[in-house]
């Protein structure tokens, strides 16, 4: 993991191996860091596995592993939308397992496992205007925004690139109304959201606590009900 100063672009200012436990050397596929965090970061990487880790302090590098997806993963960002509460804790990731996955920094397992993609997710990423509203990319041409306050099974719009090519990079500009993709056949589109889905009501930030304490109800009630299986 390098870091740069753009006043010397001839050398990173510093570097560091990100191994964990001393002896697993991690293969990076994706990096985010938290709102307003220059120190704490996660990587997604091609064992399927999300890392915790830091910069700076005697216990820089990587502090944690969290295990969740069944492929590499190929997109990892950290909650962005500033407002009344605060959400950075929160993280999405998607892979070639055909998920995206929804995470806490405060959690060891995923929150949630968004599953209507029928190819490889290439990447997602938070509006960096709407606390629940996120946007995804996939193998087949699906560009999908997933509005969680609105559902968590299915996306809340979607379109298809004509000639349905893979799409492997989803950014969103800093207003959080237009959103760049990229695609296998070398182009770049850009989308327009239309303001109804990407400005969010000031009721959204207390609306996603309620959504985010259902998904951890539901999870809790899932993982209870396996135990009993497994028990019986």
């Amino acid at each position: 993991m390098c870091s740069w100063s753009l006043d010397m672009l001839s050398q990173p200012q510093d570097s560091m191996e990100l191994v964990y436990k001393q002896s697993k050397a991690v293969a990076v596929t994706s990096m985010s860091f938290p709102l307003a965090d220059v120190n704490n970061f996660v990587v997604g990487s091609e064992d399927g596995s999300v890392y915790m880790a830091c910069r700076h302090g005697s216990k820089a590098g990587i502090s944690e592993m969290l295990e969740g997806h069944q492929g590499p993963i190929t997109g990892i960002h950290c909650h962005t939308a500033a407002g009344p509460l605060d959400f950075s804790h929160l993280f999405v990731t998607s892979s070639f397992d055909w998920t995206v996955k929804l995470w806490s920094t405060k959690s060891n397992r995923p929150l949630y496992s968004f599953e209507d993609n029928s190819d490889y997710v290439y990447d997602v990423m938070w509006s960096p205007a709407h606390p629940a509203l996120f946007a995804c990319v996939d193998g087949v041409g699906h560009l999908d925004l997933w509005n969680l306050n609105s559902d968590t099974e299915v996306p809340t719009a979607s379109c298809t690139v004509e000639g349905s090519p893979a799409l492997n990079r989803v950014r969103w500009n800093h207003t959080g109304r237009e959103i760049a993709v990229g695609d296998s056949d070398g182009q770049v589109l850009v989308y327009e959201v239309g303001e109804q889905l990407a400005v969010p009501r000031s009721d959204e930030w207390t609306r996603f606590v309620r959504t985010l304490a259902e998904i951890n109800e539901n999870r809790e009630d899932t993982e209870e009900l396996a135990a009993q299986r497994l028990a019986a």
